[in-house]
């Protein structure tokens, strides 16, 4: 059977990509709204989306309706990439999702450490080797330690740029000794999945971010990373000083759940969540709805 065609082995992951949520109404998956979300998001300017990662509540979401979430985006997104993320602790079942995943036109794979496991650095070899041979769409490294338990050592993550299809690593491991080591190397691109370490990270020389909160002042943020791409750092830190209380009030209380108030607070989505997470507290919500809208004037 012939492969489907797929983006570049290469690809470029630099700029601001979107781990969109999935709008939940009634228990199920809210598709028109997750169109309209994705559609808003690409005429902001975003590089792409990541879809099914934790801010996706992906755990809670069976493989139909991964599937159906991804086949949306992908209608919605106007051309723009797409980035699919998977976890998993059995190597055999996550190959094999791996290469169900194969036939689909993807920019590439998400993927983290086994959760739960906490195996050995020659363990963590093993594991993102083979589902990286299984792959064939580009492997971005999740690197994610207080989700998954397993802490990849800098030596572990140079030995695994050596793979062919392993492109970039979403760093989430805070340790900034580890992250420039990786940017020194060059062979990995690296976006910050922590969004309080944007602008940081980006002007140390990392490629750009997978950023929950872009879904909201979206073309600042895109704004942010176009600045310190052409080294005006003084304009891009006036543009990124003020959403610095936006991203800390974000994470307030387990994310997606401040974020999916915010986005339901003009009604294009329900403020619905899968247990066991749930939504954010009401004072949490309406100091949202009002930095937004401080942020939001001319």
């Amino acid at each position: 059977m012939p492969q489907p065609s797929h983006p570049s082995s290469r690809p470029d992951f630099s700029g601001l990509w979107i781990p969109l949520v999935t709008p939940f109404r009634g228990g199920a998956v809210d598709h028109a709204a997750l169109s309209a979300l994705t559609r808003r998001l690409a005429d902001d300017g975003v590089a792409g989306f990541v879809v099914c990662a934790s801010t996706g509540e992906a755990a809670a979401l069976d493989e139909a309706e991964q599937l159906a979430a991804l086949d949306t985006v992908q209608a919605a997104a106007d051309g723009l990439p797409i980035i699919m993320g998977l976890s998993g602790y059995h190597l055999g079942k996550t190959t094999a999702w791996v290469r169900r995943l194969a036939e689909l036109p993807l920019a590439g794979l998400q993927v983290p450490a086994p959760h739960y496991i906490r195996p050995s650095q020659a363990g963590l070899l093993e594991w993102f080797r083979t589902i990286a041979d299984a792959s064939v769409a580009p492997v971005l490294i999740y690197d994610i330690p207080y989700r998954t338990g397993a802490t990849i050592a800098r030596e572990t993550l140079l030995a695994l740029a050596e793979h062919p299809r392993i492109r970039g690593i979403k760093d989430c491991g805070g340790d900034m000794a580890k992250t420039r080591a990786l940017i020194a190397d060059g062979r990995l691109q690296v976006l910050t999945g922590e969004d309080h370490q944007i602008f940081s990270t980006v002007a140390e020389g990392g490629a750009g971010a997978i950023a929950a909160s872009g879904h909201v002042q979206t073309r600042r943020f895109v704004q942010v990373l176009r600045l310190l791409a052409e080294n005006r750092l003084v304009k891009a830190r006036a543009e990124w000083q003020p959403l610095q209380p936006l991203i800390e009030m974000l994470f307030a209380e387990p994310n997606p759940g401040p974020l999916k108030a915010l986005l339901a607070s003009d009604g294009s989505m329900s403020d619905e969540l899968r247990s066991p997470m749930t939504r954010a507290s009401d004072a949490l919500r309406d100091r949202l709805v009002a930095l937004n809208a401080r942020l939001s004037r001319p």
